[in-house]
């Protein structure tokens, strides 16, 4: 039977020789596409699965992290400063481990440190930082580390596992079982040669930092509400901790400093503790040390502890020198803060996070101020949708031209919150002239163009018999870098009202260096209220097709020439009012342009730097155009009214 098999394999295979031979001699067979590395998914701002290549990350992209990343042997992480990454997935199975022989060089400044974080920063939400190292520790030689089953531990105390300069940690310890939890992070047998600098380790359900072994040493810890141990170390660590600040707010924490196994003597120079949650003369246990445990610890200062110093074992007192003598647990240890933290501002770092948007809105969205929006394509707001952008939210537009802009369609709503303070800011990245479209809103109130005229930008559908109409509300708006142009006729306007109904309302916008109109009114019967329209380059302020809404308080500013006007008015004339109109040119041009038989009420008008102030386009009659209670004249340099202050207008300077 053996043999018959064999004879049968062999002919199996020769046939399959003679097969791939003959395939060999026509066209080469189709090569399946290559498996996504890790690398590939980092390039896509994804962090999940196992990295066996150099990578450096991309400060500009907000990094996701959907599982475990882990850095492998003879691998290195490179974490530029300002980099975000955000924990999406939760629990255990969301964590970033170095394992043995690989390296993180965590590039943070003051300026701009690293985050880490889930998106809500609560404790337990993720695993955390674990960096493996090849230095000694007490549990010997590959020893296997209780989070992950990573292997740790050598014979090499000045190994280098890379470098940790300003990290800000948010939302770890996740919980492996009722005896073991991840870290803020963790540091296994980890060498002398690794740089640890400037980290904060806030509101983690387990310890702060915990050392397994090892001889790292670290500056400038911040670590507050870590729910067990702020500093936790075991197994022989014996490095040394400068300048280490502990804040607790919250109850239920178990110590400042928590030390087990082997006394390697470890020191901490100048250690500041605080627990503001007192009740019955202080809450909670400073120093806790188990079985031999010690250390040497100078510039000690605890404030609000009800236990300064606990030997959990009975160990010996004499293990601990606390600020130059033998530990004493009748001391407070009270002393003024050794820890100066004003300058630490990188402690409060918040993850910057990004959220993309583009399509068709179907249900109503709101916007989350934290998160930096990027406008990749155009973004709809159907019939019957509302989108709402609260105060202070920043969206940067892919500068696309006509391809990415922001509708809001007839019989969708959209409501800008912001306020003086906080702005709302829609901007391409440079904010150049022509980068995008801008904001269009289509209501359904009377145009001279008909009920659902068809819009010259986008194809919208807009116009209807409702007057009132209500399509939200816009308050602290500053728009940069729009006007892009469809055709050599037609160009986005900052931001276009179509028919937009009187119900809506319009305070305190600004559109900034736009290729085309800053606002233009086609028809409708909205008014607006306080405008700050900058060098864009065709109109200022521009209506048509019967507008007869009121603007109180313009202010148009040009110093860039090429402009064609601060107001051009066209189409039938449905007397719209503008009360307190400024507009000042360096560079000469033209102030008023009204063409056909076109008009309007103006009251308390301000000119100054134009060519031509009043100009009847088409000879319309200048009695169309009443000024402080007067035809309009083409020869008055109308320079005499109020100007409208914008003294207070800080809001318009607002940037990305």
């Amino acid at each position: 039977m053996k043999k018959l098999i064999l004879k049968i394999s062999t002919i199996t295979l020769a046939l399959g020789a003679f097969v791939f031979s003959s395939c060999s001699s026509d066209d080469d067979a189709p090569t399946p596409p290559s498996a996504e590395t890790t690398a590939d998914k980092l390039k896509k701002g994804e962090m999940n699965g196992e990295l066996e290549e150099n990578f450096t990350l991309d400060a500009s992209t907000t990094y996701e992290l959907t599982g475990k990343f882990i850095v492998k042997e003879g691998t290195k992480l490179t974490i530029p400063a300002g980099t975000n990454i955000l924990v999406k997935a939760s629990g255990t199975e969301s964590y970033i481990a170095v394992l043995k022989g690989a390296q993180i060089d965590i590039q943070g400044t003051a300026a701009s440190p690293v985050v880490m974080s889930s998106e809500k920063g609560n404790p337990g939400d993720w695993g955390g930082l674990t960096i493996c190292g090849k230095a000694t520790t007490t549990a010997g030689v590959d020893a296997v580390a209780e989070v992950g089953g990573f292997i740790y531990g050598g014979t090499n105390d000045t190994d280098n596992s890379g470098s940790i300069k300003y990290l800000v940690i948010r939302g770890t310890g996740a919980q492996i079982n009722p005896d073991a939890q991840y870290n803020g992070v963790s540091f296994y047998a980890v060498g002398s040669g690794t740089v640890v600098e400037n980290i904060a380790v806030i509101n983690g359900a387990d310890d702060g930092v915990e050392f397994f072994g090892g001889t790292v040493s670290a500056k400038k810890l911040y670590l507050e509400n870590n729910q067990d141990d702020s500093i936790d170390w075991t197994e022989g660590w014996n490095g040394t901790i400068d300048d280490a600040y502990v804040a607790h707010t919250n109850d239920g924490f178990s110590t400042v400093v928590e030390a087990d196994g082997e006394n390697k003597n470890p020191k901490i120079n100048n250690l500041t503790a605080v627990n503001t949650f007192q009740a019955n003369g202080g809450s909670g246990t400073a120093l806790q040390f188990k079985k031999q445990s010690g250390a040497t610890i100078t510039g000690l200062s605890l404030v609000g502890y009800k236990t300064s110093v606990d030997m959990k074992d009975g160990g010996a007192l004499i293990n601990v020198n606390l600020n130059g003598a033998t530990a004493d647990p009748a001391k407070a240890y009270n002393l003024a803060a050794t820890v100066d933290i004003t300058g630490w501002t990188w402690i409060g770092a918040q993850l910057s996070l990004t959220g993309k948007l583009g399509g068709s809105l179907t249900s109503d969205l709101t916007l989350d101020a934290s998160v930096a929006y990027e406008l990749e394509s155009f973004l709809l707001v159907q019939d019957g949708v509302t989108l709402t952008i609260p105060a202070g939210t920043k969206i940067t537009a892919r500068a696309g031209g006509v391809s990415v802009y922001i509708a809001v369609l007839k019989g969708g709503k959209i409501d800008i919150q912001g306020t003086a303070a906080n702005p709302v800011v829609m901007s391409s990245k440079d904010g150049n002239p022509g980068d995008w479209g801008g904001l269009t809103i289509c209501g359904k109130a009377t145009t001279t163009a008909g009920v659902d005229a068809v819009a010259e930008v986008g194809g919208f559908i807009y116009g209807g018999t409702n007057d009132a109409d209500n399509s939200g509300s816009v308050k602290y708006l500053v728009i940069k870098g729009t006007g892009a142009q469809i055709n050599p006729d037609s160009q986005y306007n900052g931001v276009s009202f179509y028919a937009v109904g009187s119900g809506t309302v319009v305070e305190n916008i600004a559109v900034v260096d736009g290729a085309d109109d800053g606002v233009e009114f086609f028809g409708g019967t909205v008014s607006a209220t306080n405008l700050y329209l900058e060098n864009n380059a065709d109109d200022a302020v521009d209506w048509t097709e019967g507008w007869n809404g009121t603007v109180t308080n313009t202010y148009v500013s040009h110093t860039i020439a090429g402009f064609s006007t601060a107001l051009e008015a066209d189409g039938a004339n449905e007397n719209p009012k503008l009360i307190n109109f400024t507009a000042i040119s360096t560079q000469n041009g033209t102030a008023l342009q009204f063409k056909k038989q076109s008009g309007a009420t103006i009251t308390n008008i301000f000119l100054s730097g134009y060519a031509t102030n009043v100009d009847m386009k088409d000879a319309g009659a200048l009695s169309n155009v009443q000024i402080d209670g007067a035809d309009a004249t083409t020869t008055n340099p109308y320079n005499t009214g109020n100007q409208v202050d914008i003294s207070a207008w800080t809001w318009r300077s607002a940037g990305l």
